[in-house]
């Protein structure tokens, strides 16, 4: 990584800003924990027989993206991004992946869910979970996205300390 270029989340705001903010956080560091690699280090995995790599996590979080924004707020039958079910694994998988895939794929998704977000009325907006079978919140879904980004984040680091023995931020 060569620099730390994130806007840290504002010490007071709103409920919604600092859900926004903090989600964005996250997403940075993301992107920052993949900075300067090749498609080849990015693919490379932590240790058997995980098949986990900083590109499957990208693919993981389009995902993650995708089904809690696009699928819950707009088109519930919305297909996946890697799978023709509803396989979160699947998107792990990316030995045939490169950056501009699965980072083009990523970048779209965040920006559907960014629109989402700034479209809604309130945090109260309810959308439907299909696999929960039932309504949940934009609030619940920004909490559980976040919480999704900070678990992966720290994946993130073990597996760039990996490729290049740095410590993540």
């Amino acid at each position: 990584m060569t620099s730390d270029n994130r806007i840290g989340p504002p010490k007071f705001g709103s409920e919604r800003d600092m859900l926004r903010a903090f989600l964005d956080y996250h997403r940075a560091t993301l992107a920052m924990k993949c900075e300067g690699l090749c498609d080849e280090e990015l693919r490379r995995q932590s240790m058997p027989p995980s098949t986990l790599s900083l590109l499957g996590l990208v693919r993981h979080m389009a995902e993650v993206e995708r089904a809690w924004f696009r699928r819950v707020f707009e088109d519930n039958d919305a297909p996946m991004v890697w799978s023709d079910k509803v396989d979160f694994q699947a998107a792990y998988d990316a030995s045939a992946s490169t950056r501009v895939e699965a980072f083009g794929a990523w970048q779209a998704e965040v920006e559907n869910s960014r629109r989402i977000e700034r479209e809604a009325e309130s945090l109260d907006l309810a959308g439907y979970q299909p696999r929960w079978g039932e309504e949940v919140s934009l609030r619940m879904v920004m909490v559980h996205v976040l919480l999704e980004y900070g678990r992966h984040n720290g994946h993130a680091d073990f597996l760039r300390e990996g490729v290049d023995g740095t410590v993540g931020a």
